[in-house]
């Protein structure tokens, strides 16, 4: 890729992100709004709530609309200091599409973070063609693009400091790769299903001498990491009701929230098996696939879709760290964190629609040293921009922008999802190819 080439992509993704700064997102939007507002007004350490017996679960409010916080602390402390600079330009803190655009600069600088990290990382190992490659697949990349800059999923925040300790782990810089892996999760709890490829990254990250040294390097980062970030929560006394707030993500009463994934598959056949009978085959087949609760489908007779998909997941997880057991190629390792991200995101139940949203620049890293990976990063990133483009367009709040789910009669969510499991799979094939082939190339002799 040239340097004009390079530069021009680099200035058309700036471009549209600036441009959709002002679009109104999904409905979470709200919720992230109600939380920067507080975290800006009060100590973040305090917005879960404080004491109690059960612990309490604290109602915040802004404008009207209330919300209580099921995302760790580090996510709150950063959207109070978007917050802190909103109130000072608009003291009155309105709810215009100018603190919308505030946040979603948050994510920006995020992005942006993860774009010379990961360019910089690229360089090192790879060389300048396939970091520009890597900059601009990601920059460039509609998944990215509709998650964060259009419909303002937070990722971005967990993304940057998860990618970062992978390559810290590669990199034979233990303790780094705990800070950064602690304060991702204490972002957004869904890092931790990368830990075990952080884990390889330090077990296999310089002399097979230090393997434990380098863990307790890596614990006493990630401790650290932890105490200063949970110290304001212990200060305020709200540890247990942070605790109960996490806990309440594991509660979620859906098979599949709105994500193409196994579940989405299951609860539309279930839906259809049992519509047959009062509307026919036909309809049943064809009608538009919906949320299906999990109790509702143990009270049908089924077993509990949380265990099924639990052990498919942490199946599928082992299998990955087995297979890639010997490598040491940092990009090897970036495609076996996101192949777990892509793993829990399509077997686990109660996964939601941005769930996926970590696999993209996992494995535009790993492509970016890999090309036979590039189809898969490809693949994987269009099933996510069109299942977020399915259920929300542009917006939950603008009609008229997103596929019609009706064009395929099949519902096409339904049909995404199987595209989904069947590139699962592709993936893993690829995975395996590449770790073995590594491994074959560590084990030849040296010439000469």
């Amino acid at each position: 890729m040239t340097r004009k080439l390079f530069v021009a992509l680099v200035v058309l993704g700036g471009a549209i992100r600036i441009a959709t700064l002002p679009l109104p997102g999904t409905r979470d939007v709200g919720v992230w709004k109600i939380w920067t507002y507080n975290a800006a007004l009060h100590s973040p350490a305090r917005l879960y709530g404080v004491g109690g017996s059960p612990p309490e679960h604290r109602v915040l409010n802004f404008h009207g609309a209330e919300a209580t916080v099921d995302y760790p602390p580090l996510a709150l402390f950063e959207l109070g200091l978007v917050g802190r600079a909103y109130r000072l330009v608009s003291p009155a803190f309105p709810d215009t599409a100018a603190l919308t655009a505030a946040i979603k600069l948050l994510l920006l600088v995020f992005e942006i973070g993860f774009l010379a990290l990961a360019f910089f990382a690229v360089r090192t190992g790879a060389g300048l063609d396939a970091a520009r490659w890597a900059a601009a697949a990601y920059w460039m990349n509609p998944a990215p693009i509709v998650g964060a800059s259009i419909l303002c999923y937070l990722d971005p925040l967990f993304v940057c400091p998860l990618v970062g300790a992978l390559l810290a782990g590669c990199s034979g810089w233990p303790f780094l790769a705990g800070v950064l892996f602690a304060a991702s999760v204490l972002t957004k709890a869904q890092a931790v299903v990368v830990l075990p490829a952080v884990a390889l990254a330090l077990w296999n990250g310089g002399a097979g001498r230090d393997r434990w040294r380098r863990f307790a390097r890596g614990g006493a980062g990630a401790t650290l990491a932890v105490v200063a970030i949970l110290a304001p929560i212990v200060a305020a006394g709200a540890l247990p009701n942070m605790v109960a707030a996490m806990e309440s993500l594991t509660r979620h009463d859906m098979l599949s929230g709105n994500a193409c994934n196994l579940w989405w598959i299951v609860g539309y056949l279930l839906r259809a098996w049992y519509s047959m009978a009062d509307m026919g085959v036909w309809p049943a087949l064809t009608a538009p696939a919906k949320i299906l609760a999990i109790s509702r489908t143990i009270e049908i007779g089924y077993p509990n879709p949380r265990m099924i998909g639990a052990a498919m997941t942490i199946g599928a997880m082992a299998w990955a760290l087995w297979t890639a057991s010997h490598v040491r190629d940092r990009f090897l390792i970036a495609a076996v964190g996101a192949f777990m991200v892509h793993a829990y995101a399509t077997l686990s139940a109660q996964v939601h629609e941005n769930h996926l949203f970590a696999a993209v620049p996992l494995l535009v890293v790993a492509a970016a040293g890999r090309p036979r990976l590039r189809a898969v990063m490809w693949t994987v990133s269009a099933i996510f921009a069109l299942n977020l483009n399915l259920f929300y367009g542009i917006s939950e709040y603008i009609d008229g922008w997103s596929v019609p789910r009706g064009i395929t009669v099949i519902d096409l969510t339904v049909l995404l999802a199987v595209a989904n499991c069947v590139t699962l799979l592709w993936h893993a094939a690829v995975l395996r190819s590449e770790c073995f082939a590594a491994a074959a190339l560590q084990r030849s002799p040296a010439p000469g």
